[in-house]
């Protein structure tokens, strides 16, 4: 096997493939793979736009007319993975366009990890799911503390669960939120228990973007009297930066998924 990494600063395999990308001019991604390559090749590519999916499909067909047969995809965030329903009239089905894509080009097997929802495994063939039990049991081993898991609303309940019971029945307290579909704000966090006691929660959850459920969620457990709160999540976007989430939580943990980071109480640990 080897490896084709797309982005220079993520190589989760051994020594890339030796290539040159560029865009011309007018705006189109080109690829020239400068090594005769004869056995199966696994791409790796952190997409953050669509010219990212353009170079992997344009890596591919290099590949095809070096007569390699076999190739995989190791994609760990999944673009437009939580555009998996219609909410109004208008709008596409994004994962389902970016679907048929990758599908298209007939993947070995398509590798990708801690997925927003079960429609992304659904819709993507020869998949393999990486689930995020072992980044978590990591990042816990760094917390001292007795925890209590925070499932962030109902849409993340039966992976949390499936967590604590990976990690041998940890403690988890529900929560849930209220989105306007059409404006994205968001209100009415709540957390069902009556009172934390000072203990130690870890919210858990796939992607942090903007940071909004995991302030407003954090206020609340505030209120709820808990101790020490930690983040982990899977996919660290972070569009908005850390400035006020540091002054909820004490340890950031994410993985380099989307992008690499560097910043005090954020603990990024590599795929």
């Amino acid at each position: 096997m080897k490896y084709l990494h797309l982005d220079s600063s993520f190589t989760p395999f051994e020594k890339s493939i030796d290539f040159e990308s560029f865009t011309f001019s007018g705006g189109e991604p080109h690829i020239k793979i400068k090594e005769n390559v004869h056995e199966a090749v696994t791409i790796t590519q952190r997409i953050r736009s669509f010219n990212d999916l353009g170079m992997i499909l344009l890596a591919t067909d290099a590949l095809r007319r070096m007569h390699v047969k076999d190739i995989n995809l190791f994609i760990p965030y999944v673009p437009a993975a939580r555009q998996d329903r219609v909410m109004v009239s208008g709008e596409p089905l994004s994962i389902k366009v970016y679907a048929n894509l990758i599908n298209s080009q007939k993947y070995q097997k398509v590798t990708v990890f801690d997925p927003h929802s079960e429609v992304t495994p659904a819709l993507l063939n020869n998949i393999e799911v990486i689930d995020n039990h072992e980044y978590v049991k990591q990042c816990l081993e760094t917390i001292k503390d007795e925890i209590v898991l925070i499932s962030p609303d109902g849409g993340a309940l039966k992976k949390i669960y499936k967590l604590s019971a990976y990690l041998g029945g940890i403690e988890v307290i529900e929560c849930s939120k209220k989105r306007d579909v059409k404006t994205g704000k968001l209100s009415g966090f709540t957390v069902y228990t009556d009172d934390l006691n000072g203990k130690t929660a870890v919210v858990v959850d796939d992607i942090c973007d903007g940071g909004g459920t995991f302030l407003g969620l954090g206020k609340a457990l505030k209120e709820k009297n808990v101790g020490d709160l930690h983040l982990i999540v899977s996919h660290g976007i972070f569009n908005k930066g850390f400035k006020e989430l540091k002054s909820i939580y004490k340890t950031i943990f994410t993985t380099n998924s989307f992008r690499d980071i560097a910043s005090e109480k954020v603990v990024q640990v590599q795929l």
